[in-house]
């Protein structure tokens, strides 16, 4: 016998054993990926305008996800993953986000009236023109996030980093912005009536033109105490 075969037919074992248990792993790899309304609920997914109501999403990494449109009211996404994920005009309302990440994240237009994104890390998230009506932002990281023209009554930011946030044109009536940092903050013609800002953070910022009838503690007098060469 040429004692290459026995070496050959072990060889050819080998690999079809190999392939057999790379088929099974696959098949366990499909089984594990959840799918709500034909969406993959799996990193880079795209599922515009997909119903995920009162989904369980918690823990999930979508980042990158394409979800514009998409109906996430009532869904569950405490410590998902949503990082550089597309939410434009998504439909929030109730949801939780709580120590969800949020970085670069799309909220453009979405409304989130309702929903909790307590101590949310959101870099530089992306919501302008948003409805966050009553939210809760308590805690959150929203440094450099972007909400001009976001309508956001009685929205509460106790202890927020918005430090280099952009509010510009922002209605904040009734926020509660209590120990909140607003360092280097953009608010030029915000409203801010019946808002709180005990013990905020307001270095460097820029409040020009806001509106402030009847704000607890707001800068009203800020102006005053920027330099020569800032005025």
């Amino acid at each position: 016998m040429n004692p290459l075969i026995p070496r050959m037919l072990l060889m050819s074992g080998l690999a079809t054993c190999s392939l057999a248990l790379q088929a099974q792993v696959a098949d366990v790899a499909d089984e594990d990926v959840v799918t709500i309304n034909g969406c993959a609920l799996v990193r880079g997914t795209s599922c515009p305008g997909v119903d995920l109501r009162q989904a369980d999403l918690r823990h999930k990494d979508l980042s990158k996800a394409d979800l514009t449109g998409a109906d996430l009211r009532g869904a569950d996404l405490r410590h998902a993953k949503l990082d550089q994920a597309k939410l434009d005009n998504a439909r929030l309302d109730g949801a939780n986000f709580n120590r969800a990440s949020l970085q670069q994240t799309a909220m453009r237009g979405a409304s989130a009236i309702g929903s909790s994104f307590v101590a949310v890390q959101a870099w530089n998230l992306n919501a302008q023109g948003g409805e966050f009506r009553q939210a809760d932002f308590t805690g959150a990281n929203l440094e450099f996030a972007r909400f001009s023209a976001a309508r956001m009554h009685d929205v509460v930011l106790r202890a927020a980093n918005l430090e280099m946030a952009w509010l510009p044109k922002a209605d904040l009536k009734g926020a509660d912005l209590s120990d909140a940092n607003l360092q280097e903050s953009k608010m030029n013609h915000a409203n801010l009536e019946s808002a709180t800002m005990t013990g905020t953070r307001l270095h460097y910022g820029t409040y020009l033109n806001m509106h402030m009838t009847n704000c607890i503690d707001c800068p009203v007098d800020w102006e005053a105490h920027l330099s020569p060469q800032a005025q």
